[in-house]
């Protein structure tokens, strides 16, 4: 007899609308911390958004990123992001680090003697490393980053809204929404807080977690759908209990998956891509907990429309109002 793993039971019967006050309220109050945390603490802005000094360099020995860091450490550079560059055309002897340094107390760039101290820093761990650029990123270029990176973010929740409205209907379409503006602002709350570095990396994460809670929402939407077309007198509120019931199986266990494969980047995957994955991390709870008990509040509070007008049934031109799930044989 084969094993089979069952975190959630085949049949459940929550009522998820139990605690719905207790639930809305707490989610409002974790935005308005949000907003307030944004307000008094800023996010801690990396060197994308910050600007500062891109160094690249080169050396004959293997790049060794946690030595490099181990050599820079003691200068006290504020953000600092090492990374080993990659390219098939390199040979064995070429082997190239990209050193990223913040700007240092609102200056545009690094002064030509941190470079140098930073240059004696690294030929100590490998004498034959060598400068091949130096590059400057002015607040001007970061500041523009800034706001492409709010329009990306905004882009994606437009078209999305403007999906679910297509796909379903318009309440839907605003439980969706702002569903995913609680995510992506709770997400910015908690790296306000704990002043988590913020960089382009970040807004990929921001983006992941979107599209990650609207794959949730959307697979509760239409099996609500499916249900509605099912039991056409039963009330809105049991259906969207069944609903969730019926999917949350399945939500555990993505979701649990998923978690397993990002706490082991979030532990092993060192300082690089920390912040990046604890963002999705973080995402993926909230967007869970917003499916849930977020996004249908809203679609229970605004009401789906069910009593059509079925005056002319033989000819469905010239009929008003006429039901998408019209037709479906009542269970």
């Amino acid at each position: 007899m084969a094993f089979r793993l069952k975190l959630v039971p085949d049949e459940t019967k929550i009522d998820f609308f139990r605690w719905q006050f207790v639930t809305f309220g707490f989610s409002a109050i974790l935005m308005l911390a949000s907003v307030v945390v944004l307000f008094l603490n800023g996010l801690n802005f990396g060197i994308d958004f910050r600007g500062g000094t891109t160094i690249r360099t080169e050396a004959v020995q293997p790049v060794d990123v946690g030595a490099y860091r181990d050599a820079i450490q003691p200068l006290d550079l504020g953000d600092v992001a090492i990374t080993q560059v990659f390219d098939p055309s390199f040979g064995p002897e070429r082997n190239v680090a990209q050193v990223r340094i913040g700007a240092q107390d609102g200056a545009e760039a690094v002064t030509p003697a941190t470079i140098e101290e930073v240059r004696g820093a690294l030929q100590q761990v490998d004498p034959s490393i060598e400068f091949a650029s130096v590059e400057s990123v002015g607040p001007k270029v970061s500041g523009e980053l800034i706001n492409t990176a709010i329009y990306a973010v905004l882009a994606a929740l437009v078209g999305i809204s403007i999906y679910i409205w297509l796909r379903f209907e318009w309440q839907f379409s605003i439980g969706a929404i702002i569903s995913l503006l609680h995510d992506v602002l709770i997400t910015m709350g908690i790296f306000a807080l704990f002043q988590i570095r913020f960089d382009l990396t970040t807004i990929a994460a921001l983006l992941t977690i979107v599209g990650y809670s609207i794959n949730d929402t959307v697979v509760v939407f239409d099996r609500l759908r499916e249900n509605l077309m099912k039991y056409k007198t039963k009330p809105l509120r049991d259906l969207m209990n069944l609903s969730v019931n019926e999917t949350l199986s399945r939500t555990v266990m993505t979701s649990g998956t998923t978690l397993l494969a990002l706490i082991a980047l979030l532990v092993l995957g060192g300082d690089v891509i920390r912040g990046f994955v604890f963002a999705i991390t973080f995402g993926i709870l909230i967007g869970t907990y917003s499916s849930i008990y977020v996004a249908k509040n809203f679609v229970l509070w605004l009401g789906v429309k069910r009593d059509w007008d079925k005056s002319d049934p033989k000819d469905p031109k010239k009929r008003k109002n006429v039901s998408p799930f019209e037709g479906a044989e009542e269970v």
